[in-house]
């Protein structure tokens, strides 16, 4: 098996397409697409909390790795309450800003004793709505595993995470990958595919927060796939590039849960995933290079839009997205 983690992913998203029974991939969309995407201009990375510094270097190095722990849960979002206009992402995301901005961050050993009321407070959320009660406690249990991680195998601190990692987005994320909830592997017709969803974004927030440098200088970045969750397949749906199986649009119109690995959700995810490496192909082709992390983040920022959030999107309940 290749060494390398990216390599890893790109194929193995690559075998799921070719052998899709619920998903395929419109060719004449992608280039269609990738003109699209070349005359866009670039996305504005300051859009999201998460690529915003909250404070020192080691303040912004606890609140992206806090965030990320927790960046998921997109199966239960429609249960959350949220600020007026805002997503569930935007909304625990500027919650979780501003908490740092009042209390400052969470030591590895404090975020090790959080539980899911502290969630709750952090978040603004109600506890008695049972999915939410599930979700926070999901949440809790994923700033324990981070604080246990930081604690034990980097004395507490962040920055020696990323100093481990030694300039390496690949090492970063295959650290990361340490933790249970960062372990986002499925099995596909009897072969592992990797995506790392989080640990990637983790990754990217860095270099982006640290503008490329210190914390944030990676020498293979370029190598970051997309961020394989559920927005950017549906925006990648709305435009033509990915076509369902009827049953399985259907459900999704219907907004039906999808089960979390099952053979549609993980065919939903990898097609995304290598509709994008076509796109970024057709791009290189006409001589506008750009990479998957550049591309999703333009189709990301477009799923923000009213017309895109009026149609459903597929949700799985996972801890991956």
């Amino acid at each position: 098996m290749s060494e390398d983690i990216f390599e890893r992913i790109r194929a193995a998203s690559a075998r799921v397409a070719a052998n899709a029974r619920f998903v395929r991939i419109d060719a004449d969309a992608v280039v269609a697409l990738a003109d699209e995407l070349g005359r866009m201009p670039a996305a504005d990375p300051d859009f999201d909390p998460g690529h915003q510094r909250v404070g020192d270097d080691d303040a912004t190095l606890a609140f992206i790795f806090t965030l990320n722990a927790i960046n998921f849960g997109s199966g239960w979002f429609p249960t959350l309450s949220k600020r007026p206009g805002m997503s569930g992402y935007m909304t625990l995301a500027t919650n979780l800003k501003q908490h740092f901005l009042r209390a400052g961050p969470w030591s590895a050993e404090a975020l090790q004793r959080l539980d899911a009321g502290d969630c709750a407070d952090v978040f603004d959320q109600d506890l008695t709505v049972p999915e939410v009660g599930e979700l926070m406690a999901l949440y809790a249990t994923a700033w324990n595993d981070l604080g246990r991680f930081v604690a034990r195998g980097y004395g507490g601190r962040f920055s020696r995470l990323v100093e481990a990692a030694a300039g390496s987005a690949s090492a970063l994320v295959l650290a990361l990958a340490g933790m249970p909830f960062y372990r986002d592997v499925a099995r596909y017709s009897g072969f592992e595919v990797p995506f790392y969803k989080r640990a990637q974004l983790t990754v990217a927030d860095l270099a982006v927060a640290f503008d490329d440098r210190g914390y944030g200088g990676f020498d293979d970045l370029s190598r970051l796939t997309i961020f394989a969750d559920n927005l950017v397949p549906h925006v990648l749906r709305r435009k033509g590039v990915l076509v369902y199986e009827p049953e399985l649009a259907r459900r999704i119109d219907a907004e039906e849960l999808l089960e979390s690995g099952s053979p549609e959700e993980v065919e939903i995810r990898a097609s995304a995933l290598h509709a994008v490496e076509r796109c970024v192909a057709v791009l290189a082709a006409a001589g506008k290079g750009s990479t998957a992390q550049q591309v999703d983040y333009l189709l990301w920022t477009h799923g923000q839009s009213p017309e895109m959030k009026a149609t459903p999107r597929h949700r799985a309940r996972s801890t991956y997205y």
